[in-house]
């Protein structure tokens, strides 16, 4: 075991907190070679694809990676924007919405960072930064407010193969979920009333929520009964009848079955049935990106209308609303309880002169520094 080289130590200094919004991730750019980077990182995780690897290895990078990158090339530029990936400019915009929410109630010792668990920047990368800037007390916020192995799952495999390799480990936490927090459930609310306010309620609202393997289901793994219950707590936040919403999941991927009923079919069914007016939103996702963009907004909203359907409305994701920054707030508070994070000005100089003490102590020992 080669363990990596750790920054220089200086005695008497003061650790900090730091909390790290991670998201799934985006190609650097909407290009065929940045896709396929992307897609072979992300589709080689075997938390993602639970196929035997050496047969999955033939499939992904003969099959898979050659054709679909080109296709996905072009599905990305369709929502590319001049800042960039819409994903990465919501995440970095959330992180410093996040940092300033917390700097106002108090927490101004700590770093607020970002990072995607494919892509740039990278777990290990940002890790690796906030060790050199003296974070010894790290909180893992992850972007899918639904648990999943096949998400939170894999982020919590990326954070301990990084401290793999590590010698001194920070103190770590991780926030599993929250699908049914209540600031979640009420910037989702908000968002919903705030659309209606504006264009009307629909006929009927369809909760979609990005899909996975039916069978991940039957092995335990409990995203299907979370996003279930953020559908209805946010009906009943929005007084909803069930005859009124539809639950669906998006995003299927290859032959298996997965979680249904399916989005795109579900939609256009229903306007066969006769439904002119249709709402969307995808609550499982908290940023703006190829699925709720391109995916929701651009070919669903083609099967809708190519089947009858005439008023077709996507309600956009929490991005950085200031509702949704609050609650993301909240949430972050809720598990650095105990951290050093709102220190008076004299606890601070309090701390600095203890932390000097030490020093002095140490290097009377015979410390260098």
């Amino acid at each position: 075991m080669t363990f990596q080289k750790e920054p220089p130590h200086k005695h008497g200094s003061v650790g900090r907190s730091a909390i790290v919004l991670v998201n799934l991730g985006t190609p650097d750019a909407p290009t065929r070679s940045a896709v396929r980077r992307y897609l072979k990182q992300f589709l080689s995780d075997p938390r993602v694809v639970e196929i035997p690897r050496a047969i999955w290895w033939f499939i992904l990078n003969l099959i898979i990676l050659p054709f679909r990158s080109g296709q996905s090339a072009k599905k990305y530029a369709t929502i590319w924007t001049s800042e960039g990936s819409p994903l990465r400019t919501h995440t970095d915009a959330q992180a410093l919405g996040l940092r300033a929410a917390l700097g106002e109630r108090g927490h101004e010792e700590l770093i607020v960072a970002m990072a995607m668990r494919y892509g740039s920047p990278s777990l290990p990368e940002v890790l690796g930064k906030l060790k050199a800037d003296g974070a010894d007390r790290i909180l893992l916020l992850p972007a899918y407010p639904q648990y999943s192995g096949t998400t939170t799952g894999s982020i919590c495999d990326a954070v301990f193969q990084h401290y793999g390799s590590v010698r001194n480990i920070p103190e770590l936490r991780f926030v599993r979920n929250y699908h049914d927090h209540e600031g979640y459930i009420r910037a989702l609310r908000d968002a919903v009333l705030n659309h209606w306010e504006q264009h009307g309620k629909p006929e009927k609202l369809v909760m979609s929520f990005h899909g996975v393997p039916k069978r991940t289901l039957m092995l335990g793994d409990p995203y299907h009964c979370e996003c279930l219950k953020t559908a209805r707590l946010l009906a009943a936040a929005l007084k909803l009848t069930p005859e009124q919403y539809v639950v669906t999941f998006q995003s299927r991927f290859g032959k298996a079955e997965w979680l249904q009923p399916y989005t795109a079919p579900t939609v256009a069914q229903l306007a066969r049935d006769g439904v002119r007016r249709l709402d969307v939103i995808c609550p499982g996702f908290i940023s703006d990106c190829l699925e709720t963009l391109e995916e929701i907004n651009m070919e669903v909203r083609h099967d809708f209308e190519a089947n009858g359907g005439t008023d077709y409305h996507y309600i956009p994701c929490l991005n950085e609303t200031p509702a949704w920054i609050a609650a993301l707030a909240e949430i972050a508070e809720q598990h650095i309880i105990g951290w050093p994070t709102q220190l008076a000005p004299s606890q601070r100089e309090a701390l600095r002169k203890e932390a000097e003490a030490g020093r002095d102590k140490a290097l009377a020992l015979g410390a260098a520094d």
